[in-house]
């Protein structure tokens, strides 16, 4: 009755959004869920349906007496068989493995993102204002503009093209 109550237990929906597991993991969970409650049903719909045969009313019907009491000898002696579920535990074993490895990997991914996004904040909340910036600050920010701009310069162009119409003609007052 243990692993009656453990499966009732889990928060199927927390595992599914909470924790933040990759497809692959979520699908794997869903089906052994599904394959779960399958196996309960068909357990307690067998255990529901055990029929119970009126050998005394075949006794009377059928003419073969030797068949009716054969039959009465087989149900007498039949014990249920119990299977050795050792393969199936480390079959399950080892899908538990996976899956703890698949969800370790996860939590690893998320948090190099976590600290990765949390490295981002804390540079756009330390950052200064554009306008407080200056040329070299944004030549070591961003060496290509430096390397564009020296480029420009050696090829004689002084001015970017589409600059006059976004922003109209300096001129000094």
């Amino acid at each position: 009755m243990a692993t009656k109550s453990a499966a009732t237990v889990v928060d199927w929906t927390k595992i599914y959004t909470g924790l933040g597991l990759d497809k692959t993991t979520l699908t794997s969970l869903q089906s052994f869920r599904a394959r779960h409650s399958t196996a309960v049903s068909k357990n307690s719909a067998l255990k529901a349906t055990v029929p119970q045969i009126d050998l005394s009313h075949y006794k009377s019907v059928l003419k073969d007496q030797q068949a009716v009491s054969l039959a009465e000898k087989v149900l007498k002696d039949f014990k249920a068989v119990d299977y050795d579920v050792a393969k199936w535990n480390e079959v399950v074993g080892a899908f538990e493995g996976k899956a703890v490895a698949a969800a370790k990997e996860t939590v690893n991914k998320i948090q190099t993102e976590q600290s990765s996004l949390q490295a981002t904040l804390s540079n756009i909340q330390d950052a200064r204002p554009f306008e407080d910036l200056t040329v070299d600050e944004v030549g070591k920010a961003r060496p290509e503009i430096t390397k564009a701009v020296e480029t420009m310069v050696k090829k004689g162009k002084w001015s970017v093209p589409g600059y006059r119409e976004k922003f109209g003609e300096f001129s000094l007052m």
